[in-house]
């Protein structure tokens, strides 16, 4: 044993055994301390060239219109392919033909959801385009009525797959990319699409689905976060929520300046890429994600605030013609980065 007084060795130097013990309590303080600093450690060396230096927890999922369906793949494929890719939903359309229709029977629903259970991915939520031929606030009463009753067989399907989320478009002033549709008043819009939403919210809450209204800047409706708050609170119901879209705002506005004035009251979310570069407002203006000019780390820390919690759903139209793998495992990548996940 070595004394105080016994020489030590060339280079060292003597450490007082009140020095060594106050030093070991300081480690065992660190030790205490060590999850948190290591975590705010990974942040530090995380690349931000990389991904996002934050992990939110929230869920990846992506619409069926991204994949080459029915055309080239089965929805059973569609599944798995979204599931290999790493998402963790899907989101469905319905149509008037395909697996999800008027023609779809119950039992054919619950078929499809036993799919979706064995392959392991959940069911986002349900979308159509049918809101565009049949819009609830057209001219063409017939059209308005045929609308109404598609949406609620939209309702219906939601609620026999067991699926809480239904994207409802409400009305439409203009819808450019048809020309069969008469411009309607904005006065006449409004009430015409609070009229429908009000007889679908009664049975919406029968079924247990929730009608998420989506802004879309094309069609001259709900154009600002306030009017969409105005039109979702008049309901007074847990049934008629918020499916905001990211892109359908971008040509003049920002989404993450939409997110803190909507709150909570956003119950489901399009991720979809957009470019201020160029001058096309049509359909292909929408990119694949990252390859515009959106501030997703922006948007990303808005919809954290607001304690958003579900799913963040990359919506695109235009299948890769070549390869088309290679748009659903690009997108996972990207979502992966946005969010913060390593994989």
């Amino acid at each position: 044993m070595m004394s105080e007084s016994t020489p030590l060795p060339p280079g060292h130097t003597r450490i007082a055994r009140r020095d060594l013990i106050k030093g070991l309590i300081a480690s065992s303080a660190t030790a205490a301390l060590l999850p948190a600093e290591l975590e705010a450690q990974a942040r530090q060396e995380v690349d931000t060239r990389q991904r996002s230096s934050i992990r939110y927890p929230m869920k990846k999922s992506i619409n069926q219109w991204a994949f080459p369906y029915p055309q080239r793949m089965t929805l059973r494929e569609c599944f798995q392919l979204a599931k290999d890719a790493g998402f963790d939903g899907i989101e469905l359309n319905y149509d008037l033909e395909n697996d999800l229709s008027p023609k779809t029977s119950k039992r054919d629903y619950q078929r499809i959801r036993r799919m979706a259970d064995d392959i392991g991915i959940e069911i986002s939520g349900l979308c159509s385009f049918l809101f565009w031929p049949y819009p609830l606030s057209s001219n063409d009463s017939e059209k308005r009525s045929r609308g109404i009753e598609l949406a609620g067989k939209i309702a219906e399907a939601a609620s026999a797959l067991g699926v809480k989320n239904v994207l409802l478009v409400p009305g439409a002033v203009h819808i450019p990319w048809r020309d069969d549709h008469e411009p309607v008043p904005n006065d006449v819009c409004d009430q015409r699409a609070r009229e429908a939403v009000g007889k679908l919210a009664k049975q919406a809450e029968k079924l247990n689905v929730i009608l998420n209204i989506e802004n879309i800047f094309f069609n001259g409706y709900l154009m600002t976060p306030m009017e969409m708050n105005a039109f979702v609170d008049t309901f007074q119901s847990e049934h008629v929520k918020i499916h905001f879209d990211t892109g359908n705002i971008s040509m003049f506005q920002h989404p993450e300046h939409w997110i803190p004035i909507m709150g909570q009251r956003t119950q489901n979310i399009h991720f979809k890429e957009f470019t201020k570069k160029g001058t096309d407002f049509s359909l292909e203006t929408f990119r694949p994600l990252l390859d515009g000019t959106t501030n997703w780390p922006a948007v990303m820390q808005a919809l954290n605030q607001i304690e958003y919690r579900g799913f963040l759903t990359f919506e695109y139209f235009h299948p890769y013609p070549h390869y088309p793998e290679a748009l659903i495992y690009q997108t996972s990548d990207s979502l992966n980065r946005i969010i913060g996940r390593s994989a």
